[in-house]
């Protein structure tokens, strides 16, 4: 009960993206990977729950739950690109326009999320990391 709380609250804090400043860099599947293979200095961050996490995730990604995101933040590069990502997408757009108004300059959003990126057969890891 107290974690879908501080999920609301924190999605009201966040605001609308459409509302926020900053620019969004919307990728899909395809455009994510070839931006990170051709950029290997590409913050990814993974804003799913830890169990999620667990289950797939991409080689690399940083986990920052969306609900501790904001006690968190520290973690995060000002100096590289991130590209934030969920499940499907909903979580992640909310991450990449709070950090493109926070003033982070380059914040890229894998629309479709990890469920896109598994339907182009692109690799995951399983398990535990």
């Amino acid at each position: 009960m107290l974690r879908k709380l501080l999920l609301a609250l924190l999605l009201v804090a966040l605001g609308s993206p459409s509302a926020l400043a900053g620019p969004v860099h919307k990728l899909n599947a395809n455009e994510a990977y070839q931006l990170l293979q051709q950029n290997p200095s590409v913050f990814l961050l993974d804003v799913r729950t830890p169990q999620e996490f667990q289950q797939y995730r991409l080689a690399n990604a940083k986990l920052i739950p969306i609900e501790t995101l904001l006690a968190r933040e520290r973690e995060l590069p000002a100096d590289r690109p991130i590209l934030v990502y969920c499940e499907v997408g909903h979580r992640s757009e909310k991450v990449a326009g709070y950090l493109a108004h926070k003033g982070y300059p380059e914040v890229y959003d894998l629309q479709g999320g990890i469920w896109g990126w598994q339907l182009r057969k692109l690799p995951v890891l399983k398990g535990l990391p």
